[in-house]
């Protein structure tokens, strides 16, 4: 066993790189990184990547946690690219799993080890989610692992009950640890498509048609502050968000133009029964944007 920084390192056990990605949200990083200081698993290592920050938001972090590597990628490359930036130098530095955690996020202890047992249970795994609880309100659950995809209404929406991991269309890229042979054969997230939303629902489309099961650790308990980036009931949210969702429905969708109608109609429809016009303008934009592409 090596012992970097007081921490034991067990090289029996698979590695994993723990990518955390921060843009302006020092604070909830500081605080995740905190609370992963008390996990007992025993071959993990983190890299913080700042997409772009221009804020004090490094030299915070390095204060807070000296140990901590942070990859600066100089501007904002979008979720799906500063993700891909951190694992790319996972993958080179040999990880055997990939952990991509939102920074606005706690942990319990055993969150990685009981995923990692889980992966290793079955190596047609390729994902493993955990169960995701709303952080101002922890008796709720935000999400059983994922959620599923309706062609019909054009919305994906979060299981918030118990469910088979089978029944799951797509993991939450809120927590999902990733096989490393997994990703060497479907490829990362789709970062030149999907700048902000969608993009783990995509990347678990991908797993499941390369064959690749989908699972969830139950005993994975994460607490997430929703919305701690774009902040909720944010434009740039609902830009992104629709954005993001008509390149993924002409992308897997039968018919592509029935979700997409269908589901912009409704999110337009919430945004004039709740008087929010900035937010109205938003969705259509974002859905221009997608459809132009």
């Amino acid at each position: 066993m090596d012992v970097p920084n007081g921490r034991y390192i067990n090289k029996q056990l698979p590695s994993v790189s723990i990518i955390l990605l921060n843009w302006h949200g020092w604070r909830d990083t500081i605080a995740c990184l905190d609370s992963l200081a008390c996990l007992d698993y025993e071959n993990y290592h983190i890299l913080v990547v700042d997409n772009g920050s221009t804020d004090d938001s490094v030299a915070r972090i390095h204060a807070a946690h000296p140990d901590i590597p942070i990859l600066e990628t100089g501007h904002n490359l979008g979720f799906s690219g500063g993700c891909n930036a951190g694992i790319r130098r996972a993958l080179e530095d040999g990880a055997d799993y990939v952990w991509l955690l939102n920074n606005d996020t706690t942990v319990d202890p055993q969150a990685l080890n009981t995923m990692v047992v889980e992966a290793e249970a079955d190596p047609t795994i390729g994902a493993v989610g955990s169960v995701i609880y709303y952080m101002d309100n922890p008796s709720i659950i935000q999400a059983w692992g994922g959620g599923k995809v309706s062609f019909w209404s054009g919305r994906a929406h979060h299981c918030q009950v118990p469910v088979s991991s089978t029944s799951l269309d797509y993991l939450t890229a809120g927590s999902i640890l990733i096989r490393r042979h997994a990703l060497e054969e479907v490829g990362l997230l789709d970062e030149k498509t999907f700048f902000l939303y969608w993009e783990d629902t995509d990347f678990s489309f991908r797993l499941r048609k390369a064959g690749w099961r989908l699972a969830i650790a139950s005993q994975s308990i994460v607490f997430h502050k929703e919305h701690g980036t774009t902040g909720n009931g944010s434009p740039l949210l609902d830009f992104h968000y629709n954005e993001s969702a008509v390149h993924f429905f002409r992308r897997y969708a039968p018919i592509p133009v029935w979700p997409i109608i269908v589901g912009v109609a409704g999110r337009l429809s919430k945004r004039v029964l709740r008087g929010e016009f900035t937010r109205f303008i938003a969705t259509l934009h974002g859905t221009y944007v997608g459809l132009k592409k």
